[in-house]
């Protein structure tokens, strides 16, 4: 039996905190600010929260802590999966804790870097949730949002329909947010590669299909945001803002989420202050 909170209730399953960034500062257009401190935290979300370290055997394995969002309305919590495996998995988990029936929106976001084509990573989600039988609402088609209680949705990054990831989005940001570094980022990872004489060893990650884009991506976000990683800079700087949120791919993506969790843009992009 469903519950009555204060706030409707809200979860995204990522693939990791770059992605939760990306949801955070697209949903921060709409009045939801980051829960930072468990006092303030709804009530419904405190079993969410790990109690007891380590969280399984791994002792350099972080907390899944997930991010929380909160405005008047809502509360929702993002979940960084740690890779597409636990995407399913973790829903499975997290309704556990929570049934679906006190939940609003429900949604799960993955890329189309690896392992087929988005079509065929979507048919695999769906085809896992089918298996697990978790009784929601199931779309048909990457980006759609099925009515129901919950409303449930899947969205395949970069855009439903393209090989991709959410890198492909902040580059296509940084083309009109940052057109001056972008191409020096370019010119160092591609000298790098070129002129870098790197062990193939240590070109793992780079030699991925992803690789180029998110070295490009690193090496802007360490000018911006020294030391720290990359989705510090997705939260605190530009990629997200302004002129950004008006691309088209970047667009679908927020429409998605708002859809998803019926929350109104504001009428400006202002940075929320943390809770």
């Amino acid at each position: 039996m469903s519950r009555h909170y204060a706030r409707q209730l809200g979860c995204l399953m990522v693939e990791g905190p770059h992605d939760a960034e990306l949801c955070y500062r697209l949903l921060s257009t709409s009045g939801l600010k980051r829960v930072q401190h468990l006092s303030r935290l709804e009530l419904a979300f405190k079993d969410l929260v790990p109690t007891k370290f380590p969280h399984g055997d791994d002792l350099q394995k972080r907390m899944p802590v997930p991010l929380f969002l909160q405005s008047d309305q809502w509360s929702i919590a993002i979940h960084s999966a740690v890779g597409d495996s636990r995407l399913v998995n973790a829903l499975e988990e997290t309704l556990a804790l929570l049934p679906a029936q006190n939940w609003a929106g429900l949604g799960l976001m993955l890329d189309a870097d690896h392992d087929g084509s988005p079509a065929q990573r979507f048919d695999a989600v769906i085809q896992a949730m089918e298996t697990k039988h978790l009784g929601l609402p199931l779309p048909q088609q990457p980006g759609q949002v099925m009515a129901g209680t919950p409303r449930v949705g899947v969205y395949v990054l970069p855009d439903n329909q393209s090989t991709g990831t959410l890198e492909d989005l902040l580059l296509e940001s940084a083309a009109i947010q940052f057109p001056h570094l972008l191409p020096l980022a370019h010119q160092y990872v591609d000298d790098a590669k070129a002129r870098g004489q790197l062990p193939v060893s240590h070109l793992e990650d780079f030699s991925k299909p992803s690789g180029h884009k998110k070295a490009v991506v690193g090496a802007m976000a360490a000018v911006f945001r020294p030391g720290k990683a990359v989705q510090v800079s997705i939260q605190d700087n530009d990629w997200l803002r302004g002129p950004a949120l008006n691309l088209p791919r970047i667009q679908a993506v927020q429409s998605f989420l708002q859809q998803l969790f019926e929350v109104a843009p504001a009428p400006t992009d202002n940075l929320p202050t943390e809770n």
